[in-house]
């Protein structure tokens, strides 16, 4: 026991010689280590607290609260809780011991003198714990002693502060405190230390970031560590958690979910002069380049291929229908053993080929580009952006008792009309899907079409030879009267052909009370002029006279004055211009009737082409070919197609524009229908952009036809399409 008191005694007198500090009287505050020199140090200190320097100041006065009640700094020796406290740029030694007066307090404050005049000015902050925002509207800010308003300052306009600023040289140093209410200008000692500190830097240059460690504990003479505890079991077992966690690692390593960092290779020797070339081709000799390996035969070139290899008769005659690039060069056959198999017919021209091929085999070695191939795609919007377009099917109208071959919807998008291989045409109610209407004309249709003007619901429906102007019966009283005087002929009214061999006759079909054109051959289409009394009819079969145009008030119908180069599949009118379009099969040929000339041809590049539209703006166009191709064409830009889309596996029976959305569709016989959108910018500089939206399906195939027509409503974005299940579809959005 007595030796352990000893000890303590011993333990307390190193204590107290290890607490004393030094404080310097300077601007940049600072202590040092006392652990070397205890004696003179003791001296040092007790006279920096007597003399009562400026190292203590005004801001020191913490020093006499609760927690401080110890003897004289410079005289008494530590106590157990003790708090270095920095206030106003310098170092206070608090000793907080309850157990004694409050004595050295009172000696260390009336030693201490300040020049500091900020800490007397009371803060100017009268609003107390209060959010600022609550005084923004208000035009003072708290109140004084008496309860009056103290006034906010008068801001200036920022012209005015400004040009203050700018003839000021020290307004960077200038900021306002909202809380106070006043501009402060920080000195120039303050701005290099908040940049100092801002950098990272240390605040002055007698700042030590690295102060030598203080032992609190003399370790001579100890028999014991500070613990007598034994060792835990624990530190002698392996973990579990860490073997646990190293077989995580493991298996994250393995499965590729850590990662490592590749060595970097050191870069060998080069030629300073040399290029990127390899050394091969810098050699005397041709460098090897092997032979190009022709194909290994698979399973339909052998002498007993599957069945399955094996094609039928009906595939065989359809490969002499097909072009030669698309024909297959080989036709597997089937024999019982070898030696039936005959003679090659094509060997020895398979090996002349051959052996021009290493012959004429270019020996240059190229560099191979490493393109990414998402890169080469175009940067494409959104589908969601591009809304609205059609998406689902709304409505179904059955009624007709075969393939559907036509439809056309009216003007302001009411009713819509549709013609049938069984030989009548129906009118239906668009939204409610009823059957309003029906004729029977006995052959099959093949086109119906609107008359473009609302207030003149005429029907013109193709069907055989005759193309028929049906009164629809909508419309009021006056309506119907003027439909009734402009479809009305006089018998006895001659039927006229440009004053040559009669081609067109027009007559009175009692009826179905209408007007008849009887032609010489089968008509295919009729398109109607944007000003409803033009319209045109098309005979693929008509030769010079396939493309008609028609005058229906005057009753009058003339050939163009042009030779046709090819076979007319289709005809239309500009929407703004008096451009007249005559698609035939190979080319596309764009006249202006006024003039009576050519203006442009436009080569498809395409075997057979179907259907054409031209967009509402007039300077593009579409064409549907039955090879499933469909060509964008910009007349102002080359007669080449813009864009050739390759969307169908089948035959393409229609396109089509919208009047009012940037939207075109295309129907095929596979059964759908691609939507798609296309904006044709006003800028002459600017590509028209085309973006695929969506693929319609729905209809079945009948006798290898799928849906033979579409068409867009005039002011929704809703289509229609007929099939040849007998039913017509509306896709809303």
């Amino acid at each position: 026991m007595k030796s352990k008191m000893k000890k303590d005694s011993k333990f307390d007198e190193e204590f107290q010689k290890s607490q004393q500090l030094t404080v310097e009287s300077d601007s940049d505050f600072g202590y040092e280590d006392s652990s070397q020199d205890y004696g003179s140090e003791d001296s040092y200190a007790s006279s920096e607290f007597e003399d009562g320097d400026s190292s203590s100041s005004g801001d020191e006065d913490h020093l006499g609260d609760d927690n401080s009640k110890d003897a004289e700094a410079g005289k008494g020796g530590p106590s157990k809780d003790e708090d270095f406290t920095y206030t106003g740029g310098s170092l206070a030694l608090g000793v907080a011991n309850d157990q004694e007066d409050g004595s050295g307090d009172s000696e260390i404050h009336q030693g201490v003198e300040t020049d500091s005049s900020e800490d007397e000015v009371a803060p100017r902050n009268t609003i107390g714990d209060v959010p600022l925002k609550w005084y923004e509207d208000e035009p003072h800010i708290g109140y004084d002693v008496k309860g009056k308003r103290i006034l906010k300052r008068e801001k200036q306009d920022k012209l005015d502060s400004f040009l203050a600023s700018a003839d000021d040289p020290s307004s960077w140093r200038k900021f306002y405190d909202e809380v106070n209410d006043e501009v402060v200008e920080l000195t120039k000692e303050e701005a290099k230390v908040i940049s100092k500190m801002i950098k990272g830097h240390a605040p002055h240059s007698h700042f030590d970031p690295y102060p030598d460690y203080v032992d609190w504990f003399k370790w001579d003479d100890a028999i014991h560590p500070l613990s007598n505890a034994p060792e835990p079991k624990r530190r002698f077992i392996p973990s579990k958690w860490e073997a646990r966690k190293v077989v995580r690692y493991v298996r994250a390593i393995r499965k590729g979910l850590i990662t490592f960092d590749k060595p970097k290779e050191e870069d060998g020797p080069y030629l300073l002069w040399g290029n990127d070339s390899g050394s091969t081709e810098k050699s005397n000799h041709l460098a090897y380049i092997p032979a190009p390996k022709p194909k290994v035969p698979g399973h339909e070139e052998s002498y007993n291929p599957p069945l399955e290899y094996i094609p039928t008769q009906e595939e065989i005659n359809s490969y002499q229908l097909m072009d030669d690039e698309d024909r297959p060069k080989f036709i597997p056959k089937r024999f019982t053993c070898l030696r039936s198999i005959p003679a090659y017919e094509n060997y020895v021209q398979e090996r002349f080929d051959r052996c021009l091929d290493l012959f004429l085999c270019p020996r240059v070695r190229k560099k191979r580009l490493h393109v990414d191939p998402d890169s080469l795609k175009p940067k494409l919007p959104s589908r969601k952006d591009l809304k609205p377009y059609p998406m689902a099917c709304y409505i179904e109208y059955k009624g007709h008792e075969d393939a559907v071959t036509s439809i056309s919807v009216e003007a302001s998008g009411q009713w819509m009309a549709s013609g049938s291989s069984d030989g009548t045409v129906r009118i239906w109610d668009v939204p409610t899907g009823r059957c309003l209407r029906r004729w029977e004309i006995g052959e099959a249709i093949t086109c119906v079409a609107w008359n473009p003007l609302s207030d003149m619901r005429i029907l013109a429906v193709s069907a055989g030879q005759d193309v028929l102007m049906l009164n629809a019966g909508l419309g009021d009283e006056e309506e119907q009267k003027k439909i009734r005087e402009l479809l009305y002929v006089e018998p006895s009214a001659p039927d006229n052909s440009d004053g040559k061999t009669l081609s067109v006759s027009w007559h009175q079909d009692d009826k179905h009370e209408a007007l008849k054109l009887k032609h010489l051959k089968t008509v295919t289409a009729v398109e109607w002029h944007r000003k409803g009394d033009y319209f045109s009819s098309v005979m693929p079969a008509g030769e010079s006279r396939a493309v008609l145009i028609h005058q229906l008030s005057k009753k009058f119908t003339q050939m163009l004055p042009y030779r046709l180069h090819g076979l007319a599949v289709r005809s239309t009118f500009h929407p703004t211009r008096s451009f007249f379009f005559i698609c035939t099969k190979k080319t596309v040929r764009v006249y202006d009737l006024l003039k009576k000339k050519l203006i442009k041809k436009l080569d498809t590049g395409l075997h057979e082409a179907s259907s054409i539209a031209v967009h509402p703006g007039g300077d593009n166009l579409i064409v549907g070919s039955k090879e499933g191709k469909m060509c964008w064409f910009d007349m102002d830009l080359s007669s080449k197609p813009y864009r050739v889309l390759k969307c169908h596996p089948k035959d393409i029976n229609n396109v089509v524009f919208h009047r009012t959305y940037p939207l075109f569709a295309s129907c095929s016989d596979d059964s759908t229908a691609y939507i798609f959108h296309g904006m044709v910018y006003s800028d002459p500089n600017q590509d028209p952009l085309i973006v695929p939206l969506e693929i319609l399906r729905g209809h079945a195939s009948s006798n290898g036809r799928g849906i033979l027509d579409c068409k867009f409503h005039p002011s929704l974005p809703w289509l229609f399409t007929a099939g040849a299940d007998k039913v017509i579809k509306l896709y809303c959005h």
